[in-house]
């Protein structure tokens, strides 16, 4: 019982620890943050991450978020940048430099390579006063003064920070690029974040045959047509008219509150305002339409004639679900 109070209080020290941290990196925000994300915003080129061990790590990381949210980036390890990876800085890019101290070997080596280059540096730097903070164009104050274990040995708050900081430049750049919902769509494509910001209505109804009737035919013939289309529904049409939908519940329903339905009709059984989407929508508006009333299908429309129906199953099988 000990040992678990014991990790449960180290555990809740550490986050907690590390969310101060971030706090109070945030108050640090001011006009040497906006002037750098200004900068960033017009800049020609891409941004050049950089850094060393864990550093480096967490510059991957900001590398894709940076991608994912429309500002083209790219990482370059700072070991390796001094043995010929310098040649992918190009004109116009700025390059930030992650790294805690400053002041560590590899970059006060790589400093003076990059400003002979005549890029834009960025130190993404916990000490202001070290040699990346004094060199740098721009100076993003990732302020760690304690690592979160017991030895302020591993890298644990430091990194927290920088990866912190490192989204909030992200997300700022976002925002004031009107970056919106499609566009990150176009970054991500695949799987069911993709599909939810990107797949339309018209994108899954033309997978099944659509279940039509006309409104003369029988109740077997709804059935049937129920039956052998496998949507759990049928439209009951009139040309380009949608009259209606006979769904397998309203066949369960006749059967029950009638013993003998050889007289009824197909008005009789059929609910004269079915449920409709534009073939236009996203996939997630049909969803939000079928949670809401309840259903799983809603019949498709273009140009405001029947074309088909979308069900449950297809945005389940999609990922939208």
């Amino acid at each position: 019982m000990k040992l678990s109070k014991n990790i449960e209080s180290t555990a809740k020290k550490i986050l907690q620890e590390e969310a101060n941290a971030i706090l109070r990196v945030s108050e640090l925000i001011d006009d040497s943050f906006i002037s750098c994300i200004e900068h960033l915003l017009h800049q020609e080129g891409r941004v050049v991450f950089t850094g060393i061990g864990k550093s480096a790590i967490i510059a991957q990381k900001l590398v894709a978020t940076f991608n994912s949210t429309g500002t083209p980036a790219l990482f370059m390890h700072a070991a390796d940048a001094i043995h010929g990876d310098l040649g992918m800085i190009q004109k116009g890019d700025s390059v930030i430099c992650i790294s805690k101290s400053g002041d560590t070997p590899e970059i006060k080596v790589l400093v003076p390579l990059i400003k002979r280059l005549g890029v834009t540096l960025i130190a993404m730097v916990s000490n202001l006063d070290s040699y990346l903070g004094q060199q740098a164009d721009f100076r993003l104050h990732a302020l760690a003064e304690k690592e979160a274990d017991i030895l302020n040995l591993a890298p644990t708050t430091s990194t927290t920070v920088a990866l912190a900081l490192g989204d909030a430049v992200a997300i700022c750049l976002l925002e004031a690029r009107g970056f919106s919902a499609q566009d990150f769509a176009k970054y991500h494509p695949g799987g069911a974040l993709g599909k939810r910001l990107y797949l339309k209505v018209a994108d899954i109804y033309p997978s099944h045959e659509f279940p039509q009737i006309g409104p003369n035919a029988s109740i077997k013939d709804a059935i049937h047509e129920i039956s052998s289309k496998r949507l759990g529904a049928t439209a009951v049409v009139d040309g380009d008219n949608l009259l209606g939908i006979i769904t397998d519940g309203d066949v369960r329903r006749m059967l029950e509150n009638h013993s003998d339905w050889s007289k009824l009709t197909i008005q009789d059984m059929m609910n004269t305002h079915p449920k409709t989407i534009n073939s236009n929508e996203f996939a997630t508006e049909a969803l939000a339409t079928m949670q809401s009333k309840n259903i799983t299908q809603l019949v498709v429309l273009e140009n405001q004639k029947a074309v088909g129906f979308v069900h449950l199953h297809d945005l389940l099988k999609e990922g939208i679900v």
